[in-house]
């Protein structure tokens, strides 16, 4: 959803008010329909949820992941996912106030994954990646406090850095892992019929997407554990971000965003604006489980919220 991190920024202070107290909900359509779809979502450009548990059949949903339980939260099958472990895929890696990308094998991230479920440090050595990153970096515990993967000692103290496989694009993976996410109907029958681009997401929960916009539609459907999304239209998404930039001291102005909002006072900044205290904005919000799907629009702003414990996945699909 953040390809290529498009946001607009405006010099226009937000004055798209309202009384409401608190987000609307996403409304949710009567059927899952094309001609539904396309009178009450796609051609309106409204945000819009499609039945719950829509999307519960694609094989992801099942291959992908384990089945959660009363005691357990929902984890990746790694014995599966292992068998593709050469494929390369971009990670995010954030410490404290830094964040970068890099390109790493699947196993990699599967090994990250697993150090952050054990009850002990699964490897004494230093990560391979984060003894760069952080030196004398080891993989600890995840606890019910942090995402944190790794610790600059061999103790469960001192959290480091967090890792979220994001934007791995569909075309990339091997044609095993894209059959397990095929292309929903609507998708490929609504606009002008083709797929202009699609994404995985796969975190450890709490995982955290800032606001942002997106040049095209884009359908996003939850595969596993639980995400909220907090949308608002392009006027109010633009007045925020002038907002936000007013607040830090800066006045970006180029359409193509990078880093500096996955991180820092930017970071900080946008998620109070849309997260952290009652506003006076419009903004319409949707909590998804495994199988949910949502519409969002071209140019709405939002920003997305893994929750709860276990991992969380998602994929989405932009409209030509």
């Amino acid at each position: 959803m953040l390809r290529g991190r498009i946001l607009k920024a405006s010099s226009t202070q937000c004055r798209h008010l309202t009384t409401n107290r608190g987000p609307r909900p996403v409304p949710i359509l009567p059927d899952a329909s094309l001609e539904t779809f396309v009178n009450n979502a796609f051609n309106p450009a409204v945000p819009a949820r499609l039945p719950p548990k829509h999307f519960a059949d694609i094989p992801a949903t099942t291959k992908w992941f384990t089945k959660p339980t009363s005691t357990t939260p929902t984890r990746l099958n790694i014995s599966y996912l292992s068998k593709y472990g050469a494929t390369l895929v971009p990670l995010e890696i954030s410490h404290e106030n830094h964040f970068t990308r890099i390109q790493q094998s699947l196993s990699f991230f599967l090994e990250c994954v697993t150090a952050s479920t054990s009850h002990y440090p699964t490897n004494t050595r230093s990560s391979r990646y984060f003894s760069a990153y952080v030196p004398n970096a080891r993989a600890i515990k995840r606890t019910a406090a942090s995402n944190d993967f790794f610790s600059s000692s061999a103790t469960l103290a001192t959290p480091t850095a967090r890792v979220y496989l994001a934007q791995a694009p569909l075309s990339d993976l091997p044609r095993a892992l894209a059959k397990d996410v095929p292309t929903p109907e609507v998708v490929l029958k609504a606009g002008k019929g083709d797929v202009y681009d699609s994404s995985i997401w796969l975190g450890q929960a709490p995982t955290f997407t800032p606001l942002h916009r997106d040049p095209n539609p884009n359908l996003f459907v939850q595969l596993a554990g639980r995400k909220k999304v907090r949308l608002c239209r392009p006027e109010v998404g633009r007045g925020i971000f002038a907002k936000v930039q007013e607040r830090i001291g800066c006045a970006a102005s180029a359409t193509m965003r990078g880093e500096e909002m996955m991180a820092g006072e930017e970071k900080k900044v946008l998620e109070e604006e849309v997260w952290g205290r009652d506003s006076e904005v419009e903004f319409w919000d949707a909590e998804l489980e495994s199988g949910d799907g949502m519409f969002i629009p071209k140019g709405w702003w939002h920003s997305v919220k893994g929750t709860g414990e276990g991992i969380t996945g998602s994929v989405n699909w932009w409209f030509r």
